[in-house]
């Protein structure tokens, strides 16, 4: 039997059409979700690197290696977009956020944004972070600790203070963690209809909690400037003088705080279970930081190599956001093949990843594939895309990889901690990819 088509190109042209899985979508998206490496090894020797699945409700292509990805990442014919993609998943739950925005509009935003992470600012909230995060770590609880949960809820004290220059009770603070969580788990939902009870319905409702927050503050943060998130979006203007409305204000700090507070709890616990289970990659992040000593200067962020390249390699075996969707505006083609208007498209970077035709063994830890001489990750621009690409490149990564190496510093000199051995993470990959267990590790406190 013929494999189906997803559309017949024009006649006399020379793209191919696109084959098309005949697998039951459902079935797709649970089978995808619980190995999406042997998933894409399976349906790529099978259908080849461009096809289509049903998944979610829609009829996506998956456009697997990182040439497809330049393609659409770089956009030169501007026929992809971003908002009606990423609005199909998250639209009701983070609204306008600056990766819903495209073209004209998006690099307005993004202008205007970018004030928020400019050198100088980051080195204000550097500043500010420092002891919280030397306060916190320092109290953390030893003996048998699940890293996630105590990553989630340090990201979340450091966003809430740095990025909304508050503090907020414990409860308030657990309301609003809770809130994010429901937003995002929303997007991937299978039912996507607000049945009471359902994830769905839940994002709707955490999406309402957020929005009253906000707005319940704004007008304090335009009345006095302060040097945090909210107060730099609530004044900050562009060249002409535009600033963001209140609606605006609101639509980014929801989308950035959860960007903020979700990838960098994800990224650190991948670095902390990959030292874990090997031992030998502590010792080496350890000795650096120790040799800085506790409280670090900005500029010393760029001497913690070992750190930097575990963080990097943590983020190739497991990226935080494990898939950029696109939608095809216009008649357009991906290497080589058919794609019409209308039609979603997907780069599965956490599949493109481990591609043996960049990295060296891609099912092994190994930081040292980003050293100089090797630079696995150079090979080409989109082989290692944990942030994205393109002009919707992650506008916050300087900030993430600095909350991320100021947290792990701190970790590597006042605690040692381990897994059992032989242990293997039980890795949830049903919306952002978590371990099912909570990373469990005995931690221990240095003398």
């Amino acid at each position: 039997m013929a494999t189906p088509l997803l559309a017949q190109p024009a006649a006399g042209s020379d793209l191919l059409p696109v084959p098309v899985s005949e697998r039951n979508g459902v079935l797709e998206v649970l089978t995808m979700r619980r190995d999406p490496f042997d998933f894409s090894t399976k349906r790529r020797d099978q259908y080849g690197e461009v096809f289509a699945m049903n998944a979610l409700g829609v009829r996506m292509v998956m456009a697997y290696g990182a040439e497809a990805a330049g393609e659409i990442l770089m956009n030169r014919d501007r026929a992809f977009a971003n908002a009606p993609a990423w609005s199909y998943f998250i639209g009701p739950f983070f609204n306008r956020g600056i990766m819903l925005l495209d073209f004209d509009e998006h690099r307005h935003h993004r202008h205007i944004m970018q004030q928020a992470f400019a050198p100088n600012v980051l080195k204000g909230y550097f500043a500010e972070m420092q002891p919280v995060i030397a306060d916190r770590v320092a109290a953390f609880d030893t003996g048998q600790v699940k890293l996630l949960e105590v990553f989630k809820e340090l990201t979340l004290d450091i966003a809430l203070e740095i990025f909304l220059g508050m503090e907020l009770s414990k409860a308030e603070a657990d309301r609003l963690n809770k809130a994010f969580i429901e937003t995002v788990r929303a997007g991937v939902a299978l039912v996507r209809k607000p049945v009471p009870g359902g994830r769905w319905w839940k994002g709707l409702r955490s999406r309402k909690i957020l929005e009253d927050f906000f707005y319940a503050h704004i007008d304090a943060k335009r009345a006095t400037q302060t040097p945090d998130l909210f107060s730099v979006l609530c004044h900050a203007e562009s060249d002409d003088g535009h600033r963001f409305t209140d609606e605006d204000v609101v639509n980014h700090m929801i989308f950035v705080l959860m960007a903020a507070h979700d990838t960098s709890t994800i990224t650190m616990t991948q670095m902390a279970y990959r030292m874990a289970e090997h031992p030998k990659w502590q010792a080496k992040a350890r000795a650096q930081s120790q040799a800085l000593g506790p409280m670090l200067e900005y500029d010393e962020l760029s001497e913690l190599t070992v750190l930097d390249n575990i963080m990097k390699e943590s983020l190739r075996m497991c990226p935080p956001v494990p898939a950029q969707p696109r939608m095809a505006i216009k008649d357009t083609q991906v290497m080589g093949y058919y794609v019409p208007e209308g039609t979603m498209v997907a780069i599965p970077q956490m599949a493109n990843h481990r591609d043996p035709r960049y990295f060296t063994d891609p099912d092994v830890f190994d930081p040292e594939r980003f050293l100089p001489e090797r630079a696995e990750d150079k090979g080409h621009r989109m082989a290692w895309m944990p942030f994205g690409g393109g002009v919707h490149k992650c506008i916050g990564l300087y900030f993430a990889g600095m909350e991320i190496k100021t947290i792990m510093h701190n970790l590597l000199r006042d605690y040692e901690w381990f897994v059992p051995a032989g242990y293997r993470f039980p890795m949830d990959y049903s919306s952002l990819p978590v371990p099912k267990d909570g990373l469990p590790v005995t931690l221990v406190r240095r003398r």
